[in-house]
């Protein structure tokens, strides 16, 4: 099983075949609209932008389970980040990362890039949220908070995660490096 046998739902609650994305370098991020992180929204836009063109997708999951953060419809969350962060990146309908619940493209992407730790400065002051997350969803706490993201290359491997408190210039150079 890979990235490219997942199947996804639209925000229109279409299904889409993540084999639509074949053969390009993607990004898959679980977001929030009220979360402390959601100013990365505009760093994603940026890197979107820079690389859409060289076979680059971001793919946009909103997510609800941490501090109920992703309030509104998906489509409320969609205006949101067009209008304030214009977004451009595809955004697809809410999901659950952690617990019996969990969308399973989040368990497989986790199970191939587990946490490792939050990185930088932001790290340590992190290590209480993750210990609760650990807490309420045991070992199904794949995620620990938003703006978790996956970096697939073109062969559709899983082949970096990256932590909410990654520094988005790495994000970006990582990126660059698969294209």
């Amino acid at each position: 099983m890979g990235v490219y046998d997942f199947t996804v739902t639209a925000r229109d609650g279409s299904q889409v075949p993540l084999s639509e994305y074949q053969g390009k370098v993607l990004l898959i991020v679980n977001t929030a609209t009220g979360c402390g992180f959601t100013p990365q929204y505009e760093d994603l836009e940026a890197t979107y932008a820079r690389y859409r063109d060289q076979g680059f997708e971001i793919l946009d999951f909103p997510c609800n389970q941490f501090g109920e953060q992703a309030p509104g419809t998906d489509e409320e969350i969609h205006q949101f980040c067009t209008l304030k962060f214009g977004t451009e990146f595809p955004q697809f309908r809410k999901v659950m990362v952690d617990g019996p619940a969990a969308d399973p493209l989040f368990v497989y992407l986790a199970g191939q890039k587990p946490f490792v730790g939050f990185a930088g400065p932001k790290g340590a002051a992190m290590k209480p949220i993750q210990e609760a997350v650990d807490n309420a969803f045991g070992d199904q706490a794949y995620i620990k908070w938003n703006f978790t993201k996956f970096l697939i290359d073109r062969e559709g491997n899983v082949v970096e995660r990256f932590e909410p408190t990654t520094d988005m210039h790495e994000v970006d150079a990582a990126v660059a490096a698969q294209l």
